[in-house]
């Protein structure tokens, strides 16, 4: 069995297969295997690692499973210690591997963790899809360390620390495989978007511990698949949201943060309205509609959930709420919420 294995999903990726694949071979080599799971590709993706990149691994896929699903069936053909789910669009620097492996190696009750992420289009930036590591507030609205909402800090290694987080970016998430797996792995309901904090939430509620490791630094480009503005995308991540809550918030808490929700995501398609974005606001009435339909679906994911669950009050899941935070009180940095004091 191999220690690591790097696994990057990809559809229809030639060209980021391209220009990011030989800085993962160069800053791996010797420390883990590659493997590109292909997602149905109608290019000619294949042809490309095969004639180009002999050394990586393929693992075709039949169709477009997702990102989700996607991964679940790659790593269903996968053996290793540790895996790292890695984006197509992500440059990795020297060494960017060995402080994952030596602090995991070290700490057998963390699950998982992820390199700090800065943007490839402004180096000095924190990137949007994980920064230095995520948290949620209690209505489910993500964050990270660098970057609350579309605010983005520079890097200036303010948040240096390593740090339990809640949720590790699935842009770049080294996880062991045994626990990817005990834990049901990611939701391929969800297709794309907040399948890895689903599964984060998870693993912390089953005493397993997340981090971020800001020593390993990597680049991602983002939203290299759908904008971020995107309809579609705004329909995942607010249906996705819902199921994600629903699978996995306590009985006690349930009925009042949905209710709070609602309010909220109604409010939300009131300013895609008065900003003249009519399919973004109509997106979130159709992500509300969806959940309710799929609801019935995820009862029994919620009764293993709550089953397994050793911890219902997580300390990296802020129990206030980010959107007053945000926009009432003007705090636009991780630090200006005074989450934690380490």
């Amino acid at each position: 069995m191999d220690k690591v294995a790097v696994v990057i999903l990809s559809w229809n990726g030639k060209e980021m297969l391209r220009s990011f694949l030989p800085s993962v071979l160069r800053h791996s080599e010797g420390e883990a295997v590659v493997y590109v799971a292909d997602n149905g590709s109608t290019d000619d993706s294949l042809q490309v690692l095969a004639n180009e990149f002999p050394t990586v691994k393929a693992i075709p896929l039949n169709k477009n499973y997702g990102f989700a699903d996607g991964y679940n069936r790659a790593l269903n053909q996968v053996e290793a210690e540790y895996v790292v789910l890695l984006n197509s669009d992500v440059e990795v620097t020297e060494h960017w591997l060995s402080p994952l492996v030596s602090f995991m190696d070290a700490h057998p009750e963390v699950a998982a963790c992820q390199p700090k992420i800065r943007s490839w289009h402004n180096r000095e930036s924190f990137e949007y899809a994980g920064a230095a590591g995520g948290f949620i507030d209690r209505y489910g609205y993500p964050f990270c360390r660098g970057r609350i909402f579309n605010t983005l800090e520079n890097d200036h290694g303010q948040y240096n620390e390593p740090l339990p987080v809640f949720w590790a970016t699935g842009a770049a998430m080294f996880i062991r495989l045994k626990d990817y797996r005990e834990a049901g792995g990611l939701d391929g309901r969800f297709f794309a978007h907040m399948e890895e904090i689903d599964l984060c939430w998870r693993l912390n509620a089953r005493g397993r511990g997340v981090w971020c490791l800001p020593e390993s630094v990597v680049y991602h480009v983002g939203a290299a698949t759908l904008k971020r503005e995107n309809p579609q995308k705004t329909f995942l991540n607010f249906r996705n949201n819902l199921l994600m809550l629903y699978k996995n918030l306590p009985d006690n808490e349930l009925k009042p943060v949905m209710h709070w929700r609602c309010f909220f995501d109604y409010v939300a398609m009131l300013s895609f309205l008065l900003k003249g974005q009519f399919p973004n606001a109509w997106a979130v009435r159709r992500a509300r509609k969806a959940y309710h339909h799929l609801r019935p679906d995820f009862f029994l994911s919620r009764q293993v959930n709550m089953v397994a669950a050793v911890h219902h009050s997580l300390q990296t899941r802020w129990n206030k709420n980010l959107l007053w935070a945000y926009y009432a009180q003007a705090r636009h940095t991780f630090a200006a919420l005074s989450l934690f004091t380490r």
